[in-house]
């Protein structure tokens, strides 16, 4: 026998599980955007650190890239802040674009970007397109900003200990060198892209573009 409550009861529970899932649902955005980059969309160290690991576990060719961009705080200090946006925002969108179907790009903060490739085989030459991509000036306001790029690259497979922190580690001390051969913050003479493509794999992945 019915009672007076179970009716009441039978179309709660309906409604409370709508009320969890639209919950849950509202609750995995928050998350999503919080692994997301406002400015440029890419993820963020967290995201990106998740995403790499699974690349890094499913291809054992896997490579780690830094970059930092040349001359960003020249361009925000004349320009603004709302121009130095705009310069991370085209970076961010160059990077994500440059990045193929199995690789992974974010933003570690400030003007660094991370990325990790699942196949380096034609790797000398998709860095001197990915410094030429992060050297193109970008409109702003009637005004056409440049940046460089130093750009470091570990390779997971030539690594004592093949894991995403030793890989970032060795990135990071290879785009520091690159960045610390400036001369006063000069920019300095450096290959073109043709001789770039053409050194050996282990110089190739140590050469700067300065803005």
């Amino acid at each position: 026998m019915m009672t007076h409550t179970e009716p009441v009861l039978q179309l709660l529970v309906p409604l409370l599980a709508g009320g969890w899932a639209l919950h849950a649902i509202r609750l995995y955005r928050r998350l999503h955007c919080v692994r997301r980059d406002p400015l440029t969309g890419l993820l963020t160290r967290e995201g990106w650190s998740r995403a790499a690991d699974r690349v890094i576990r499913r291809h054992r060719g896997a490579t780690v890239l830094l970059a930092d961009l040349n001359g960003f705080k020249a361009v925000n200090d004349r320009h603004g802040h709302d121009a130095g946006d705009a310069v991370l925002a085209a970076a961010g969108e160059r990077l994500a674009a440059w990045c193929g179907r199995n690789d992974v790009a974010g933003r570690l903060g400030g003007d660094e970007f991370v990325a990790v490739l699942a196949d380096d085989a034609r790797l000398r030459d998709r860095l001197a397109d990915l410094a030429e991509l992060l050297r193109q000036p970008v409109a702003h306001n009637g005004e056409q900003l440049r940046v460089g790029a130093s750009i470091g690259v570990a390779r997971l497979a030539e690594l004592d200990a093949p894991t995403l922190a030793a890989a970032l580690k060795a990135a990071d001390t290879a785009m520091y060198q690159i960045k610390g051969r400036t001369r006063g913050g000069r920019r300095l003479l450096v290959p073109a892209l043709a001789a770039v493509r053409r050194l050996p794999v282990a110089i190739a992945h140590r050469f700067r573009l300065a803005a």
